[in-house]
Order: structure tokens, then C-alpha cells, then sequence
């Protein structure tokens, strides 16, 4: 398989809004893919739908070789996601979270697979106390270890690293490029300009429902490269040259 997401022309309207514009890209396998673009500008939308929690007014997606809309449940298959907002149950431990995600997922070794995570996220600690008397920080990293059980070929994280503080937010990155050389592929969207520039093989900046700039970091950088006074951008001057905004 050439590519393990593949979007052509996506299109997504809400009423007389359109909020994607006919968006295309690809995803190579393995591969950490990076959408950015400002509060409003489509990435959620765009993660809903290939996700199959939404469809799309046009276009196609398909991930892992399977259509969003005509092979849904494949997709599911295919697919872990994490969200912005953390969907555990604060009623149950932090353990019994991952056991109950363990055995939607039909694991065969839950229990080792649930202290894996805990350990991997810091939560053993806290793995036998409920939800509800966690941090935000430490729910934040439950629904993250809950999203990633099993051996999922494509991973989404939507704003993984919001909430977090920068020792877990290091931590985290840590983990998403440990799963990309397992052969994972990782779909990330974000805010942060350092953290696309620290994880991202591929960049795609979303503006107003419009792909306008795609590339590594360094292609997109070097793009925007002075001759005249030399100097390299960050990501952070292409991205907002980019959007207008400098």
C-alpha cells in the first residue's frame, strides 16, 4: 500500500458554512503527520470525518485501504482516536478504564497491556483511585493510554498535548515517535508550532477550509528561505506568513 490516508477533495458544510474547501493530502505509512492551522480553520472537522464520525459533502478518504463512508466499520478497525477533551469514566479507577477499553478492543492480555500503559503514562500510582479525583493533566494522559491500547495501524490525536505540562508534554512526543518507528502511522493536529517542528515527517497548514502550504519542516522552511539577510525561518514565521498574520 502506497499511502495509509489518502483525502481527495474533501468538502464539509455545516448549513450555508463550508469549513473544508476541498482538501486533498496523503499519508505515507508510518509516517507523523501534522495538520495545523488556527482555532476554527477545519482540523477537527477534517479528523471527524476520517474518523467516520462525520461524512463529508464531497470528496473521498480512505484509510488503510478502506473507504470512510462505504466501509466504516473497517476503518474503525484501523483506527485509534483520541480527541481535545478527555471521555473517561470518573465514576472507575484509571485501571478499570483500560480494562473496559481492553475488552471492547477484545485484547488478549488486558491486564498486562493496562499496567503497560499506566506505567508508560505515570498513572500506576494513581491506577487504583477513581477518575474523578484525578489532576485534568492526569485524565488528559488516561484518555490518551485508553485511545492507544491494542496495535491500531493509524493513530489520531487531535491536540494530544493540551493540559499537559511540559514534562508530560516531552514525554508524550517521546511515545508518538516511538510508535512511528514501530511502523504506526500518527495523524496529529495541533497548535503548537514547536511541537509539528519536533514530531512532524509532513506538514499540511489548514486556512479557512484550504490546504495552502504543504511539506516537511525544513521544505516549508527553506521555501521561505532570505537570501538577503540569510536567515532560515522557524515554522512558526512560515506558518503565520502563511495565514497572513505576518
Amino acid at each position: 500500500m502506497k499511502n495509509m490516508i489518502s483525502v481527495k477533495g474533501l468538502r464539509k458544510s455545516f448549513g450555508q458554512h463550508e469549513v473544508l474547501k476541498g482538501v486533498s493530502f496523503e499519508v505515507a505509512p508510518g509516517e507523523i503527520f501534522c495538520l495545523l492551522g488556527s482555532n476554527g480553520a477545519g482540523k477537527t472537522t477534517a479528523v471527524n470525518i476520517l474518523a467516520t464520525l462525520g461524512k463529508p459533502n464531497g470528496g473521498s478518504a480512505t484509510i488503510n485501504g478502506f473507504d470512510v463512508v462505504k466501509q466504516p466499520g473497517y476503518v474503525r478497525a484501523s483506527i485509534s482516536l483520541t480527541g481535545q477533551y478527555a471521555a473517561t469514566d470518573e465514576i472507575l479507577t484509571g485501571r478499570d478504564n483500560l480494562h473496559i477499553i481492553a475488552a471492547l478492543r477484545r485484547l488478549p492480555n488486558p491486564k498486562e497491556e493496562a499496567s503497560r500503559l499506566l506505567e508508560v503514562f505515570r498513572l500506576t500510582d494513581a491506577a487504583d483511585k477513581p477518575v474523578a479525583d484525578y489532576s485534568g493533566g492526569m485524565r488528559r494522559r488516561l484518555d490518551i493510554a485508553m485511545s492507544l491500547m491494542g496495535s491500531s495501524p493509524v493513530v489520531f490525536l487531535d491536540e494530544p498535548t493540551t493540559g499537559l505540562d511540559p514534562q508530560n508534554r516531552i514525554a508524550m512526543w517521546e511515545l508518538i515517535r516511538e510508535m512511528s518507528k514501530g511502523g504506526t502511522t500518527v495523524f496529529l493536529t495541533t497548535q503548537y508550532l514547536e511541537e509539528a517542528e519536533q514530531l512532524a515527517d509532513q506538514v499540511a497548514i489548514l486556512h479557512e477550509g484550504v490546504i495552502i502550504a504543504k511539506g516537511s519542516p525544513q521544505e516549508l522552511r527553506e521555501d521561505m528561505y532570505c537570501e538577503a539577510t540569510q536567515n532560515l525561518p522557524t515554522l512558526e514565521d512560515v506558518f503565520l506568513t502563511h495565514i497572513g498574520e505576518k
